[in-house]
């Protein structure tokens, strides 16, 4: 895979674990970066996250000409992007987390607080737990049957449920994965659930949307 994949680094990922699952699955060359001359030029964009939507945002937007450089090489020119946990909650059109900020935009919905049905249910949302796909959304192919490791308190609602790509159940249902185009954003944690994660990154990094 001789070929320059972004990992965004905007000082709210896992960078580390991120690059590595990256390169077992098969990337040889991953740059983690922030300068968008790369970003521009990158074949495959990974958006990792942790933390608050609130703080991911502001620390995305705070990166002269990062989000521009992403929107031109992902809307524009239809590369391959993958985000992960909150990086993948950016994707909405706000969040909900420490009052309302908004998100990328580029999927329609909004990040609200996991509210808990059953008092037995605990939040956040920690652990392993079953991926379900559903196969009507673009980037059907990435996602598969499995378990992965979730870590979250907050989940993405699409306005348009075509564009969910996997649900998993915490006391009822809540988003895995979304999908749209060239874009598809899991809430799970890849770099953290082994044998499966790594194999989703793999198909990521064949996928030719």
């Amino acid at each position: 895979m001789a070929e320059a994949i972004a990992l965004i680094d905007y000082g709210a990922g896992n960078l580390h674990s991120v690059h590595n699952a990256l390169k077992a699955a098969g990337a040889e060359h991953v740059a983690v970066t922030a300068d968008p001359a790369l970003v521009r030029g990158a074949r495959r964009i990974v958006l990792p996250g942790v933390g608050s939507f609130r703080a991911c945002a502001e620390g995305l937007r705070a990166i002269p000409g990062l989000v521009e450089a992403m929107e031109s090489r992902v809307l524009d020119d239809g590369v391959p992007f993958l985000g992960i946990c909150v990086g993948m909650q950016l994707l909405a059109t706000e969040g909900h987390e420490h009052g309302v900020t908004p998100g990328l935009g580029w999927i329609d919905g909004a990040v609200q607080r996991i509210e808990r049905s059953d008092p037995a249910i605990k939040v956040p949302h920690m652990g392993w737990n079953d991926v379900e796909p559903a196969g009507h959304h673009d980037g059907a192919e990435l996602i598969r049957g499995g378990e992965a490791y979730f870590l979250h308190s907050y989940h993405f609602q699409p306005d348009d449920g075509r564009r969910i790509a996997a649900m998993t159940d915490h006391g009822g249902g809540l988003v895995a994965a979304v999908g749209k185009d060239n874009i598809v954003g899991v809430q799970f944690h890849p770099e953290k659930s082994q044998a499966y994660g790594l194999q989703l990154l793999a198909r990521f990094l064949d996928w030719n949307p």
